[in-house]
């Protein structure tokens, strides 16, 4: 199934993840400017109010980028919503939205059929965070147009399952948008991605380690020094499981090999509800895939180093296929 018109202006097949605290205006600006989605939590936007600028801010913006650049127009950007009992201020959010007329809407931690409709009546699309086969159903049955398999291995709230297995499960019944989150900071994981049936690569920890990014230098070193071994998966932090770097944990004076058990029921998004260090803020999310990340770039640049990447390792896969994969050292 073709992509919706909305992705017609992608430079590559990719989405910026929402971050907590580090997606902010800049960053999105940046990455749609740079050609692939740019998203932001609305969360992040402290008051409420400051929604409605920060909307107002990247529309203008963008608008301005596309009048100067008729042959490179942005691609489009996101807000994603936190759909959780915890998040007070998601119909304030909405509103804000359909003021704006947000082109697409990320929804996580939970499904709701009227905030999909309420897209819809505005041109949007909405794409909905999973982390299994179920999830993913339920999502599509309350209306989200596309899904986001968040596999192992993926920065933050991250499920256990192999993105094989995610996308296998997925594509047996589902023919829309999908965009494949784990471990993905490469252009030749974005590829991979495809090959396995995604239509997009979701990247969220390479864009930390970015001048545009809202991250402290710690954290922007922390990504860039880190390898996969230095992931911790734990629902301590928020009572939803997610993965974080090790470096914060041990900062923070906690053991990261002996962490207690969290509680669900105690959360606050953002607030670090078992413990008095705040998901995000004192305790960094990343994802496994950090170790392609070696120094802190421009989002322009980060994005010229995942083409290079992209079109190579097609290239490379386009000779697998002319030679026989027989003949892949000879590639």
């Amino acid at each position: 199934m073709a992509l919706p018109p909305l992705f017609d202006n992608l430079r590559l097949p990719i989405i910026g993840s929402p971050l907590f605290i580090v997606s902010g205006p800049e960053l999105v600006i940046a990455q749609c400017k740079a050609g692939i989605v740019g998203s932001f939590p609305a969360l992040n936007a402290r008051p409420q109010s400051l929604l409605d600028e920060w909307l107002h801010q990247i529309t203008e913006e963008l608008a301005a980028h596309n009048r100067d650049n008729p042959d490179r127009p942005a691609a489009p950007y996101a807000v994603n919503q936190i759909v959780h009992k915890s998040n007070d201020r998601l119909d304030q959010d909405m509103a804000t939205c359909a003021k704006w007329q947000v082109p697409m809407v990320i929804t996580s931690l939970g499904a709701i059929e009227d905030l999909n409709k309420a897209v819809h009546s505005w041109g949007g699309i909405t794409m909905h965070d999973v982390i299994n086969d179920r999830f993913a159903r339920k999502a599509i049955d309350k209306g989200a147009d596309g899904l986001i398999p968040v596999a192992a291995g993926a920065g933050g709230h991250a499920g256990t399952t192999s993105p094989f297995g995610l996308m296998q499960e997925i594509r047996e019944w589902f023919e829309g948008p999908v965009a494949l989150s784990g471990s993905i900071g490469t252009g030749a994981s974005v590829l991979g991605c495809q090959a396995m049936g995604a239509d997009l690569g979701y990247i969220g920890s390479a864009f930390i380690a970015t001048k545009e990014a809202n991250a402290n230098q710690g954290y922007k070193e922390g990504i860039v020094e880190g390898r996969a071994s230095d992931i911790v998966y734990s629902n301590l932090f928020t009572g939803v499981h997610g993965n974080y770097l090790r470096q914060s944990i041990e900062n923070a004076g906690m053991d990261p090999d002996n962490l207690p058990d969290g509680d669900y029921s105690t959360m606050n998004f953002g607030s670090g509800g078992n413990t008095d260090k705040k998901a995000w803020k004192d305790i960094w999310g990343s994802g496994q895939g950090i170790g392609a990340v070696k120094e802190v770039l421009s989002v322009a640049d980060m994005v010229d180093r995942l083409e290079r990447e992209y079109l190579e390792a097609r290239s490379r896969l386009d000779g697998i296929v002319r030679e026989g994969w027989k003949n892949l050292e000879t590639v």
